[in-house]
This record gives structure tokens, C-alpha cells and sequence, in this order.
């Protein structure tokens, strides 16, 4: 079975590394990106199984990446971070698709869980059964 991919989108570097610390020993394929053109790049050239992307990021911000994301990629998973309690940004980001949001600093074993949960609902549903 093909390990599944996590792209981590953050301008901090210290919540990249610990991100891809946590998923790489949990047995995902991590990729990192610090701005929007690397994220999207990524997005196309490795298809990752799940992004976790940050709302705040310099140049692009994280809707703009999370709109041009559901534009490639419609039903790939995507997790927003957010330092700041921005519930419009928050509510927005859910219209266009984000699965969930956490508020920094979070929990690393909640964002662990969710990502397991969301990771193994998506590979059990493209099990097709024919009679």
C-alpha cells in the first residue's frame, strides 16, 4: 500500500518541522511548504492526501492557496490553522471546502487524530465493492 501524503503549508518554520516530525513518525510521506507558490506546486507535482494549511501566510494567504487547491484538486482534504480567532477567514474557509480548523497553539495530538481519521475515511471510501 502506497504511504499517504501530507503537505504541511506554514511561514513558521518551528511548526513545520514539529508537524513533519509528528507525521513522518506516524508513517506518512511529509512535504513542507513556507508560501503559496511552493504549497501549490507541491499540490500538482506530488498530490498529497492531505494539506494542513495556514491561514496567515506572506504574499498568498491561506484562502487564496485553499481556493487555487479546490480548483486543482476538488476533493483533496485540507485542515486550516490559524493563529488568530478570525471567525469570518474561519467560516470562509469552510464554504470553500476546508474539512476543519485548529487555533494555534494546538493540541499536536488532536491535530494527530483528525488527520489519522480524515486519512483512513478517505482510503476506506475508494474501496468499491461489485456485485
Amino acid at each position: 500500500m502506497d504511504k499517504k501524503k501530507v503537505l504541511i503549508v506554514d511561514d513558521q518554520n518551528g511548526i513545520r518541522v514539529l508537524l513533519m516530525e509528528v507525521f513522518s513518525s506516524e508513517g506518512y510521506l511529509t512535504y513542507q511548504a513556507s508560501n503559496g507558490k511552493l504549497a501549490l506546486e507541491l499540490v500538482r507535482n506530488e498530490t498529497p492526501d492531505i494539506v494542513l494549511l495556514d491561514m496567515k501566510i506572506p504574499g498568498m494567504d491561506g484562502l487564496e492557496i485553499l481556493k487555487q487547491i479546490k480548483e486543482m484538486k476538488p476533493d483533496l482534504n485540507v485542515i486550516m490553522m490559524t493563529a488568530y480567532g478570525e471567525l469570518d477567514m474561519i467560516k470562509e474557509a469552510t464554504d470553500l471546502g476546508a474539512l476543519m480548523h485548529f487555533t494555534k497553539p494546538f493540541d499536536i495530538d488532536e491535530m494527530r487524530v483528525a488527520v489519522n481519521m480524515t486519512l483512513e475515511r478517505s482510503s476506506g471510501s475508494s474501496v468499491s465493492i461489485s456485485s
